[in-house]
């Protein structure tokens, strides 16, 4: 259990991110974001436009979404949100046996259907060059349609703020063939958020910029304006 307005408002100041800012790159309303962090819920006009304004503004300052509102469900929400889940599930179980019916009496007619298809075949004969269609093209649709596993990648969540000075940066997600994402100064004060499987990051002057990488306070490595960005930090482009 923990707070969660004082745990947002933390977030917030450590990354150090005003309400007019927050309010722009969320969508979120000014009077909604400090209402989140005072715990002032019944300010919000639902339920729903808590929850999702809480997961949001958290996903937004680097924290898990999901994690706050499980906290606001388990401290929050009465039975009153929990009844239409319970008369949704009643009438599934009732029609529980005819599901199963039906499911038995295709997989019978299916049978049917192959074992029929099997003696025409044979009847006819030339079992060597006959084919049962819809057996040979059954099994290569299940060899073609196989996903292929692909390595499980953290995605990156960077953030990038002029503290104390402008700077020109260069953003690219994926790169070589990846979206240009920015080009352009960043001025003083100002903050941008950028995200992808890893970022390919160029800079004019890294030390008046201060990075966060999923939440995270990072340093750009010296000596170097061009970093590739991943979840384990930055390294020098093609190092």
């Amino acid at each position: 259990m923990f707070e969660i307005g004082s745990s947002l408002r933390e977030a917030r100041l450590r990354q150090g991110l005003d309400f007019p800012e927050v309010e722009q790159a969320t969508k979120i309303r000014g009077k909604y974001l400090r209402a989140l962090e005072d715990e002032q819920f019944d300010l919000l006009p639902a339920q729903t436009y808590v929850k999702g304004f809480l997961r949001s503004y958290a996903e937004y300052l680097g924290l898990d979404g999901e994690l706050y509102v499980d906290e606001f469900n388990s401290r929050y929400v009465v039975g009153e949100d929990e009844a239409p889940v319970r008369l949704r599930r009643s009438p599934s179980r009732a029609r529980t046996p005819r599901v199963q019916s039906r499911v038995v009496l295709l997989t019978i007619v299916g049978i049917s259907l192959v074992t029929a298809l099997v003696i025409v075949a044979w009847t006819r004969g030339g079992s060597g060059n006959s084919k049962v269609y819809g057996l040979q093209t059954t099994q290569q649709s299940d060899t073609l349609a196989a996903p292929k596993q692909h390595s499980k990648r953290i995605p990156v969540r960077l953030v990038v703020r002029a503290a104390t000075g402008s700077s020109w940066i260069r953003v690219q997600r994926d790169p070589p063939r990846g979206t240009l994402l920015y080009q352009n100064w960043l001025d003083l004060g100002r903050t941008r958020v950028f995200t992808g499987r890893w970022l390919r990051l160029e800079v004019r002057d890294p030390g008046a910029l201060v990075l966060l990488l999923n939440g995270k306070r990072v340093d750009f490595p010296a000596g170097t304006n061009l970093v590739t960005v991943t979840s384990r930090g930055l390294q020098p482009f093609g190092g």
